[in-house]
């Protein structure tokens, strides 16, 4: 594989990117302190993977309210915004570019994270799945459907959350509206059963989306704000699609246009749905005519298939998750067509280095 549009340069709007090789933002649970914050490990775990065109960050709660999982890192404390300074700056010493991503689970949170008070959601419906809490796994509880007073608190979370996003020296924010998680809850019918101005029409699903970017750009210049959609997720965290789904994701990516963001980061289908009636099993190939800004593609990506996405203009960068976990010089090994190693899943959100900072770059791993 001689030229790989994988490797070259991205400039288009804010983004000025060495490479299209991206690092999609994964859950890792290190955040081993009671100020939930990022610290040493972080720092160096990022670092590794500085030479990404763009790092995405693992989610980071905007509120004591988003919390959905043991040690996850927020971004809406002082503590936390300057455990955050530190990797961005190992970044930038490294030449790299980072984004943070702004999360809240929603209903996909359990009591023992509130002091036993319910999680928020759009409508109190059980999502059947389950918690990951202090205690272990956990069977989810019919959450807490949300006030209006309570939604426009969570939209100025959204903003102060990025606000600190801004004073911890990030490139840019992603508003994590995907997977399950609130945003994407308030888009779905099956989730979202309300019956005021943010339930029953797709219009006003779809509504809180564009108060949290327009709350956001008020803090920060909206061309570094990103996004990302799931528009074919079913059969996970409780989501299931119907007749309406992909109309509202197609009204969503329509109505961005109207914005100049960062970028739209859209996943392909996470399992089968070819035999879901409502589903569109190529997402890049239905949303690249819609949306004219700059695409992001996401899920079960490799090299080849990456570079092809590129070449036939279906997406203008290609984010990589669990290679990017054992493979700290993805974009090296892009360049030398090398094999990548395996990454461990035993690993993937227990505590400490091992499985997080402990994968060899090539030219170790070569000497050894």
């Amino acid at each position: 594989m001689n030229k790989q549009p994988l490797l070259e340069k991205l400039e288009k709007g804010n983004l000025q990117l060495s490479n299209r090789v991206v690092m999609a933002p994964m859950t890792r649970s290190r955040a081993t302190n009671e100020e939930k914050a990022p610290f040493d490990i972080h720092v160096e775990y990022y670092r590794q993977r500085a030479s990404a065109g763009l790092i995405i960050t693992e989610g980071a709660q905007i509120s004591e309210k988003a919390v959905g999982y043991i040690n996850t890192p927020g971004i809406h404390t002082n503590a936390q915004v300057e455990g955050w300074k530190k990797v961005t700056e190992a970044v930038h010493e490294e030449g790299g570019k980072i984004f943070i991503q702004l999360w809240h689970v929603g209903r996909m949170s359990h009591p023992d994270f509130h002091g036993g008070e319910l999680p928020h959601a759009p409508s109190a419906i059980n999502p059947n799945s389950k918690s990951f809490t202090p205690e272990g796994f956990k069977d989810t509880e019919t959450p807490k459907e949300m006030t209006l007073a309570e939604i426009k608190q969570t939209i100025l979370d959204y903003q102060l959350a990025a606000k600190n996003a801004v004073e911890a020296g990030f490139d840019g924010v992603e508003i994590h509206s995907s997977n399950g998680y609130l945003l994407h809850q308030f888009f779905n019918k099956t989730s979202n059963i309300r019956t005021d101005e943010y339930g029953g029409s797709i219009e006003n699903r779809a509504k809180i989306l564009f108060e949290v970017i327009d709350a956001i750009k008020e803090v920060m210049p909206e061309e570094k704000i990103g996004l990302r959609l799931n528009p074919s997720l079913n059969g996970i965290f409780g989501m299931t699609m119907d007749e309406e789904t992909i109309p509202t994701f197609d009204y969503i990516i329509e109505k961005l246009n109207a914005y100049n963001l960062a970028y739209l980061h859209l996943s392909e289908p996470f399992n089968d749905v070819s035999d879901i009636p409502y589903a569109v099993t190529k997402i890049a190939e239905r949303y690249r005519p819609v949306f004219k800004g700059t695409l992001i593609i996401n899920a079960n990506f490799d090299q080849e298939k990456g570079n092809q996405y590129i070449l036939e203009g279906l997406a203008d960068a290609v984010a990589f998750g669990k290679p990017f976990i054992s493979n700290p010089d993805l974009v090296e090994r892009f360049e030398q067509n090398a094999p990548l190693a395996d990454w461990d899943t035993d690993t993937f959100y227990t505590p400490g280095e091992k499985g997080y900072t402990d994968y060899p770059k090539l030219s170790v791993s070569k000497s050894i």
